[in-house]
């Protein structure tokens, strides 16, 4: 009720011929910027979707897709705004100047994040990698998942993910192994193993697994000459996403077959000898 009140009252001071001045003068120029900047915001839209669409044909990376767009649609939106600030008889010089003073101010403030989003573009364009490889560096590895303006997503076969800020990557040293991991394996047989029926066997187990890749070939022959057995060396590949988990069961699938082959996988052997026991023995033989 008081607020009613005071509201009837502060109405009855404003008096109407400057009111409806006011609204002559300026109504017009609100409309008109409204109406700007809902014609920017739209045509921004628009623009971005169409752009967009457009380098999806060309199979444009989708970081370096939505970086273009974004910054087409908020240059097309910063037009707009200047417009309708013009239209409303605001000065642009002065706001100009101190939207300057002001980016200096903030850039010292935010050298980090600054950093990271200009590494984040020159990532997005030179494209070092993309999403779906799997890279290493700085000593940690993983699948990309995400390429984004700030850091960029790793995913661990845990279901974990590791985040690295784009200003590490950019000047590092990184391995990336593409869409497809070498795998690589040791299987030890007996001296007296027939070699090529064993190299046979493990042939027979990578061509017959459904996630090892058919090109690049695989690799079969001895790695090297142990001092109780024959080591196996296995070269194959696989796609980043079906890495995880073919090792193992590789080696079971190995073990049945050799079984079967009545292929012997030799355990390790030591010699023991207790030289103070036979020293011991030595002494009371010659003593009697």
């Amino acid at each position: 009720m008081n607020s009613t009140n005071a509201t009837q009252r502060l109405l009855e001071k404003i008096d109407p011929e400057v009111a409806l001045d006011l609204t002559k003068r300026y109504l017009p120029g609100v409309l008109a910027a409204a109406v700007i900047l809902v014609i920017a915001f739209t045509v921004a839209h628009f623009l971005g979707n169409l752009l967009g669409k457009a380098l999806e044909r060309q199979k444009l990376e989708p970081p370096a897709r939505n970086l273009i767009v974004r910054i087409l649609r908020l240059v097309i939106f910063a037009f707009g705004l200047i417009l309708a600030l013009d239209n409303l008889g605001l000065s642009i010089t002065p706001l100009v100047a101190g939207i300057g003073v002001a980016g200096v101010g903030i850039g010292f403030a935010m050298q980090g994040v600054l950093a990271n989003l200009i590494a984040g573009i020159f990532l997005t364009l030179s494209k070092p990698f993309r999403v779906g490889e799997y890279i290493e560096l700085l000593g940690v590895e993983g699948q990309v998942v995400g390429i984004e303006l700030f850091a960029t997503h790793l995913a661990q076969p845990d279901q974990s993910k590791i985040v690295i800020p784009n200003r590490k990557i950019v000047g590092e040293i990184m391995h990336n192994y593409g869409s497809i991991r070498q795998l690589k394996l040791e299987i030890s047989v007996a001296y007296g193993t027939d070699i090529p029926l064993a190299i046979k066997l493990i042939r027979e187990v990578l061509d017959e697994h459904h996630l090892i890749l058919k090109e690049p070939a695989s690799g079969v022959g001895i790695a090297s000459l142990g001092q109780a057995s024959v080591v196996l060396g296995v070269h194959t590949w696989a796609s980043v996403a079906n890495y995880p988990g073919i090792r193992h069961e590789i080696y079971q699938s190995l073990l049945i077959r050799f079984a079967k082959a009545h292929i012997e996988m030799p355990r390790p052997q030591y010699e023991i000898r207790i030289l103070e026991a036979q020293s011991l023995s030595q002494t009371k033989l010659s003593a009697k």
